[in-house]
């Protein structure tokens, strides 16, 4: 059986890659084309190019292979440039997109009202350049939005007792992605903001690393430095996974968090339900019970608090719980892809209200992956903060 799942594991990455990598060449075929049309480069140019490009087609396994050889300098300075490029290119397309909207405005208006607009035309190689630079000048803006975490606050109120503390305040970081773009500085902008919130519980949902962590314990020592007076509480992420689960865990536990696999606890008179990523071999691979009947064996009377990655849920479990939190979309985190996402995710930022009295919040994310870049969809902290209105 256990050969059976990897085979099966290895087809799906396999035809996942292929994939991947099919539209990442075509995406590169599709600007190099653009490019010579407009600047009609000659034979030695274009072979400088094409060669530059393909070299970024195969950043992302060239970073992957460093990585796993512990060339962690390698490693970094080619994702850097590699995934910065990968941002680029689909800020890139995205310009070239809205500059051939605009051409086709201007034709559609020529043509209809018969007006002479010359004036605001461009020739080929301007509106390459147009679109170049709306491309530079947004990668330039989006990586300075990637490093200003924003505090985002929600007010959950709920008619069930808070016995230990009311407001309960419990502090959400997601997606962080610990690994060769985001270290120590990132991480510590976004520990600013948690000291800064003052959490009573501390809660990860998953992506907390995002590749090996044997040369990220300094890192670790940070986040364990963080205290919370009910506790800190992590659930896997599809990353913790693609990392080595084995790691991933014992990384986050030396960061003082309990990682929740399938099995519920009590802290400050909540509880606190962790569900295993689906990335992974199963949803509870502790408690060996399915996600539905874990919920359903918690007391109703109590707060229940579930911490899964993905913002998705099954239908028959709405009332079983009064509050989910997830991450994993990160708004987005450049704007349009947002639109694709949503596609996949409906439920793909902020604070929904489910049926039967249960919510959902999706976390922006803390962190990146890939592109050090954000734009429209600024990394979060946020305070969630549980109230029980008391009679005046």
């Amino acid at each position: 059986m256990a050969k059976g799942i990897d085979l099966s594991d290895t087809i799906v990455m396999t035809v996942f890659l292929a994939v991947f990598f099919s539209i990442y060449a075509s995406l590169h075929t599709y600007v190099f084309l653009r490019a010579r049309s407009a600047l009609l480069f000659g034979l030695l140019p274009g072979i400088a190019l094409a060669v530059v490009m393909g070299a970024m087609i195969v950043a992302p396994v060239l970073v992957r292979l460093s990585d796993t050889a512990g060339l962690d300098l390698c490693a970094q300075v080619l994702a850097w440039i590699g995934y910065t490029w990968m941002g680029v290119l689909f800020i890139m397309i995205c310009s070239l997109t809205v500059v051939d909207l605009y051409r086709l405005l201007l034709w559609i208006v020529r043509a209809t009202v018969r007006t002479d607009l010359s004036r605001l035309a461009l020739s080929g190689r301007g509106y390459f350049f147009l679109a170049l630079t709306l491309a530079a000048a947004i990668a330039v803006y989006g990586y300075f939005e990637a490093l200003d975490i924003r505090i985002n606050k929600v007010v959950v109120s709920t008619s069930k007792p808070l016995p230990e503390k009311n407001p309960l305040r419990i502090v959400l970081i997601s997606d962080v992605h610990l690994g060769l773009t985001v270290r120590k500085e990132r991480l510590s902008r976004i520990l600013d903001k948690v000291r800064e919130a003052r959490p009573d519980i501390l809660i990860s949902t998953g992506d907390l690393v995002d590749g090996p962590t044997d040369r990220l314990r300094e890192l670790g020592e940070l986040l364990a430095a963080i205290r919370a007076d009910y506790g800190k509480f992590a659930v896997t992420g599809n990353h913790e996974f693609y990392a080595g689960l084995a790691q991933a865990l014992a990384f986050t536990e030396r960061a003082g968090f309990r990682v929740l696999r399938g099995e519920a606890v009590t802290a400050a008179g909540i509880v606190i339900v962790g569900i295993d990523d689906s990335a992974g071999p199963g949803y509870s691979p502790v408690k060996g019970i399915g996600e539905t009947e874990l919920l359903a064996r918690q007391p109703w009377d109590r707060f229940i608090l579930v911490l899964k990655h993905r913002p998705v849920f099954l239908p028959h479990e709405l009332g079983l719980f009064d509050l989910q939190l997830s991450g994993h979309v990160h708004g987005g985190q450049i704007f349009p892809f947002r639109l694709i996402t949503r596609l996949f995710f409906p439920y793909y930022m902020g604070l929904y209200n489910l049926a039967n009295g249960s919510e959902l919040f999706v976390s922006r994310g803390s962190g990146t992956w890939g592109p050090p870049i954000r734009f429209l969809s600024p990394p979060e902290v946020t305070i969630i903060e549980i109230v029980h209105p008391t009679p005046r």
